[in-house]
């Protein structure tokens, strides 16, 4: 069976800014105390990503401490 495939609904998607390891937003969460970094919850390769990430960490760790930043620079928090 032969199948046409339509092209026209095929969406290029940009690759991620060089390897894997440097993706420029990274989500943290904080420990209890809100003196430390407890973890990376995640990396992102687009500020789009990032604030879904950082929204899913919201609603998943409630009342806790979450940062959005892109190198040293905050650009969210929970609080």
């Amino acid at each position: 069976m032969n199948k046409v495939e339509d092209q026209s609904n095929v969406i290029a998607l940009a690759a991620a800014p060089g390897p894997a390891g440097r993706l420029p937003y990274a989500i943290e969460l904080w420990n209890l105390p809100r003196t430390a970094r407890e973890r990376v919850i995640g990396r992102a390769a687009s500020i789009v990503l990032a604030r879904a990430i950082f929204a899913a960490a919201q609603s998943e760790h409630l009342g806790r401490r979450i940062i959005l930043r892109r190198g040293t620079e905050i650009l969210e928090q929970s609080d």
